[in-house]
């Protein structure tokens, strides 16, 4: 099997501070793995406190001295709706190069760039329609809220869809006035180097947006600890989201953090089994099953069970597992070799926990690189590992179930709660399970297709704070109340005698 590479491959990747491209202060580098053969492909550049002290230093000149706070919301949104342009014009190249650094099948790689382009679109326009509370108690007094940027964000991204996940979080902090500094993820480091050029034909301003590379350890808790850094935002692990946690709190800083998933997809007996299966079979196994939102526990109603397994089983063994960039591929290369041993361990531990109904090891063919067989595992107990901890890859456990009650309490039966899916024909059922589930999203008889106006967050163990549509205009903005008299203003006088 001989891989595709793409054109245009830069020779190293660089931070992006103050409107150049430069190497770490220090000389640090860090290797970028090709997921597809775990070689070496390219050296990027790994940050330090020092190269993060730069890119905030210049990102707190151009929020203070420089104009794009100042600017008005349409002339911001005419730059966001340029990096819109220039992204959907890139979107073949961008795809090509997200796919061959993250292991992403080409087609599901082409629609992260799209994606993109539309994050930004979507903040270019709601920061112009955007309206604030204004009260008036007539003849008396009046209140309107004020909004204004805060200062140097902090945008902190995984390695799952990156490109896609830094413009969920790079739209609506530039759209609001802020400036940034962005760390990547370093598993993944390839496709946020485009950034640089991207928001400079487009017309940001130098220290608007700054990028730097490396290790959590290093590059990300610098970020996070930073005092001219009042705002984060994460998505990754629930226990880095502990540590971001406990480092920013000296500093009250504001979070924002979308963390671990371990959602149910719940199939009543009365459920349209096709569009189930078509759904919870790409549920889990998009992305390579690298994804927060999988529906990677299904529970199922007992009457539809065994038909369901057999059903199931039986697509995912026939889900394409192939060479990335090739468009009949529908399972990649897992992103990393780290990863890979996770997920493998996982796969061992379910051996024991569940039956084995389809996958369980390297598919046939794969001898190198990050390759693991769609996995399923039946009638697996609600405390085994596998029930209840996020594996973050092509794996998915099947538990049955009896009544509406045993299927809620199986689904709330874990510490997270980002999404949930119900399939059911019952208008009633769907609507009450949906609002007793403990999950920030719920999709019923659908499956993950979010409005961007949406709030997008869980509960528990997943997350802290949600971001989309106004929510992130809450979120990146601080709230001025502004009150005045219209009248004689009417002050108890103390001290002013008999």
């Amino acid at each position: 099997m001989t891989q595709h590479t793409p054109a245009g491959l830069p020779e190293k990747i660089q931070h992006f501070i103050d409107g150049a491209l430069v190497d770490s202060i220090g000389g640090e580098t860090f290797d970028v793995l090709n997921p597809v053969t775990n070689e070496t492909y390219i050296q990027a550049a790994a940050g330090q406190h020092a190269d993060i002290d730069a890119a905030v230093a210049a990102a707190k000149r151009a929020f203070d001295e420089g104009p794009w706070p100042k600017m008005l919301p349409r002339e911001r949104s005419r730059v966001l709706h340029r990096i819109a342009d220039i992204v959907e014009s890139r979107d073949a190249q961008l795809a090509e190069l997200e796919s061959f650094d993250s292991g992403l099948p080409i087609t599901q790689a082409k629609g992260q760039a799209r994606r993109a382009a539309e994050n930004f679109r979507f903040f270019a326009d709601l920061i112009v329609a955007q309206h604030d509370d204004a009260f008036q108690v007539p003849g008396r007094q009046m209140n309107y809220v004020n909004r204004k940027p805060i200062g140097v964000a902090g945008l902190i991204t995984p390695w799952n869809t990156p490109f896609m996940l830094e413009s969920w979080k790079l739209g609506p902090a530039l759209a609001t006035g802020n400036t940034v500094v962005l760390k990547p993820a370093e598993f993944t480091p390839l496709s946020a180097s485009l950034w640089a050029e991207i928001f400079r034909a487009a017309g940001v301003p130098d220290g608007v947006f700054n990028l730097v590379n490396g290790l959590g350890e290093a590059a990300g808790d610098a970020l996070v600890k930073h005092p001219d850094v009042p705002l984060i935002s994460f998505t990754g692990e629930s226990s880095t989201g502990q540590l971001i946690f406990a480092n920013a709190a000296p500093h009250l800083k504001g979070l924002s953090m979308e963390l671990g998933g371990k959602s149910p997809a719940v199939v009543f007996a009365d459920a349209d089994l096709d569009s189930a299966i078509d759904a919870t079979v790409f549920g889990v196994f998009s992305l390579n099953g690298e994804r927060c939102t999988a529906g990677s526990r299904i529970l199922v109603q007992r009457d539809i069970y065994d038909e369901f397994v057999e059903r199931y089983a039986e697509r995912a063994k026939n889900v394409v597992v192939g060479e990335p960039s090739d468009p009949a591929t529908e399972v990649g290369a897992l992103v990393h070799p780290e990863h890979y041993d996770k997920v493998m361990s996982y796969v061992e531990i379910g051996k024991q926990e569940g039956r084995l109904v389809a996958g369980g090891g390297r598919p046939e063919g794969f001898e190198r690189g990050n390759y693991v067989a769609p996995t399923v595992f039946a009638d697996v107990s609600p405390d085994a590992r596998i029930f209840q901890e996020e594996i973050f890859g092509p794996v998915v456990a099947i538990t049955p179930f009896d009544t509406d009650e045993d299927a809620l309490a199986l689904a709330n039966h874990t510490k997270y709660g980002l999404a949930a899916y119900i399939w059911t024909s019952d208008l009633k059922r769907a609507h009450n399970f949906s609002q007793s589930v403990e999950a920030g999203m719920v999709w019923l008889n659908s499956n993950n297709v979010r409005d961007l106006r949406t709030p997008f967050g869980g509960v528990k163990a997943s997350g802290l704070g949600h971001e989309g549509g106004y929510r992130s205009i809450d979120f990146y903005t601080d709230q001025q109340a502004v009150h005045i008299t219209l009248n004689e203003a009417h002050s108890p006088k103390f001290g002013a005698g008999k």
